[in-house]
């Protein structure tokens, strides 16, 4: 059985080419670059590094472009303005980094419905980029158009954070899980994200409550789980991708409802 892929975001914490080296051996399969910080030069470095390693392994490492969106960015996080375009200007400046640094892949912020996919593809054909698509669900319109964006959609990202601010928290577990099996009734993969292993951001061991929440996702049938802040500002960033993968690993085990479908 195929394994459970692990996104790990590219930051600070993971920039040196030795880190990304054994992160890679640990268990990442795809890195993430979170538009939402950081410039362009410092972003292309990490892809350059990325490949480089991932060549030297004779592996393949996709690279995920999450476009912030209309997120107004704090010092401490940030807020969601529904007042803003989905597609920014900062997202369409953000595309030219698309053009000339070719991702696989491009996560689209604050998706509403099946016309904002396709306008993000008509600005990536235009800049002559191949990158697929993945939605974020992350606001409450989103809910209402879940079958046409995972139609019209490469992959799904189930950002729970967000999610969780835009409805009510408790019953956040419930709608992961129907997400995912809308999902895999539709053939597309999806990635469970945000606060999978917030304890292990200051701390090499994990929470057994992270724990069983990693676990939970894969026996609701995700595709890919995600590191955000733990790989790209925490203190253990090969750490945390070795436990994940301990983890999701061993959840394959004791579950005949794994998704098949992989990024």
């Amino acid at each position: 059985m195929e394994q459970i892929q692990i996104v790990a975001t590219i930051g600070p914490s993971s920039k040196e080419k030795e880190t990304i080296q054994e992160m890679i051996k640990a268990g990442m399969s795809l890195a993430r670059l979170n538009f939402s910080w950081g410039t362009h030069q410092e972003h292309a470095a990490f892809v350059q590094k990325v490949r480089e390693v991932a060549t030297s392994l004779g592996i393949i490492v996709p690279i995920i472009q999450d476009l912030s969106g209309p997120r107004v960015q704090e010092s401490d996080g940030h807020t969601f303005d529904a007042s803003l375009s989905v597609i920014t200007e900062k997202d369409i400046a953000d595309m030219e980094f698309t053009k000339n640094v070719a991702p696989e892949y491009v996560a689209m912020s604050f998706v509403r419905n099946k016309e904002d996919i396709a306008e993000l593809r008509r600005l990536l054909d235009e800049r002559g980029s191949t990158a697929k698509i993945i939605a974020k669900i992350e606001r409450k319109e989103a809910l209402a158009s879940l079958d046409e964006i995972i139609a019209v959609s490469d992959g799904i990202m189930i950002a729970r954070g967000d999610l969780g601010d835009a409805i009510p928290f408790e019953t956040v577990p419930f709608v992961k899980k129907e997400i995912l099996e809308k999902c895999i009734q539709g053939g597309k993969p999806c990635i469970v994200a945000t606060e999978m292993l917030t304890s292990m951001q200051e701390d090499v061991d994990p929470s057994r409550a992270d724990i069983t929440d990693i676990s939970q996702a894969v026996v609701d049938g995700c595709s890919a789980t995600m590191l955000s802040n733990e790989t790209a500002t925490g203190e253990y960033p090969v750490a945390v991708v070795s436990v994940m993968r301990k983890v999701v690993d061993e959840a394959v085990k004791h579950t005949q409802s794994v998704s098949p479908y992989r990024f």
